[in-house]
């Protein structure tokens, strides 16, 4: 039998990767694959998009002790949208049209009559598009990899 915990815990993960691609997203890129929603149910603003900062913390070596390694400007928001359905995004930057986009498109994904539509016109896309970027990036950090090699020199 299935601990109860497990099909809410699928079901934040499933959440959390599609905030996760609606905040990587290219702002021009959102705001096209949005306005070609068509037909968008209307929402009730909770939270307008705010600018503020968070501290960005790091460990030493990925395992060692954290520390702050600095503050990073983010933009938030929250709206609501049907009955009891809350959409909320966090967004590197100052974008406060992609937050609340992306807030939006939160909310949509958690109501069953749009989420397979907003899967497939908007998130799918967006998610191919940042990996595609990903791929690019490493390919030109792949072009400066130097390789060091040190030569045994005879003896004297």
């Amino acid at each position: 039998m299935d601990h109860p915990k497990t099909g809410q815990d699928a079901a934040n993960a499933r959440r959390a990767a599609w905030m996760r691609v609606l905040a990587l997203a290219d702002p021009a890129a959102l705001d096209g694959a949005f306005s070609a929603l068509a037909g968008k149910p209307e929402h009730q603003t909770l939270r307008p998009a705010q600018t503020g900062m968070a501290m960005v913390r790091a460990r030493s070596g990925g395992t060692g002790a954290r520390f702050n390694l600095g503050e990073m400007t983010v933009t938030r928001c929250a709206v609501t949208m049907g009955e009891g359905v809350v959409g909320v995004a966090y967004v590197q930057g100052r974008s406060q049209r992609h937050a609340e986009q992306a807030a939006v498109a939160d909310a949509l994904l958690q109501l069953p009559e749009w989420h397979d539509t907003v899967q497939a016109q908007l998130i799918q896309p967006l998610a191919r598009q940042h990996a595609e970027r990903i791929e690019r990036q490493a390919r030109v950090a792949a072009q400066t990899k130097v390789e060091f090699f040190t030569m045994v020199r005879g003896e004297d």
